[in-house]
């Protein structure tokens, strides 16, 4: 019974690589995972459970965005947008309590218990225009790039503060990186270049 656990958990382990390592409960038993295995894996340190329903395999390195990896997986079609992504790409100070997700206008809201995540929904370009994928932890990530992100924050200033889209922008414009192209074009794409433009060239 023991050797016939430990095979389980052996062709388990391997399936789990085979996905990045990183597989939800439904997508396990799909691949034939039993679930008396799974748990036992977790059980006995080979798995991590990032959140219910989600396991990793322990072994990988620890994750630097759990918050983000958990809710990249769970919402497949978001996009990590605003102070999330200001964060991710080292533009803010802020320190966000919540991760903020870009829904497609229209899209049933997704549920998810944990992390707290704030919603906000975007159509047309503005959900589609400048989107990265970067890998954190084997799992691909969704984020808006920073010039992207930058516009979007003047874009929802209202909510999120003019201060902290001011902060972004300077930020942004003291990068080797800085294109003010690419900036002009995601201002234009979210309907705010009469709106960046002054402040922009107080900066150039």
């Amino acid at each position: 019974m023991v050797d016939r656990v430990q095979n389980s958990s052996g062709i388990a382990r391997g399936l789990f690589r085979g996905h990045g390592g990183t597989l939800h409960t439904a997508e396990a038993l799909r691949l034939g995972v039993h679930p008396r295995t799974l748990y036992a894996m977790r059980d006995s340190g080979i798995l991590e459970q990032i959140s219910r329903g989600l396991f990793r395999l322990a072994e990988l390195p620890p994750l630097g965005n759990p918050d983000l990896v958990t809710v990249a997986l769970k919402i497949r079609k978001g996009v990590i947008c605003l102070i999330s992504a200001l964060a991710f790409h080292e533009l803010t100070t802020q320190v966000p309590h919540e991760v903020y997700v870009a829904v497609k206008q229209g899209s049933e809201p997704p549920r998810l218990p944990y992390p707290p995540v704030r919603l906000f929904w975007f159509s047309g370009d503005a959900f589609t225009e400048g989107v990265q994928i970067h890998k954190v932890g084997g799992v691909p990530l969704r984020i808006y790039g920073p010039e992207k992100t930058v516009a979007d924050c003047f874009k929802h200033r209202n909510k999120i503060g003019l201060e902290v889209a001011l902060e972004a922008l300077k930020t942004y414009r003291r990068r080797k990186s800085f294109n003010v192209d690419k900036l002009l074009h995601s201002a234009r794409v979210c309907r705010v270049e009469n709106i960046m433009r002054p402040y922009l060239e107080t900066l150039l």
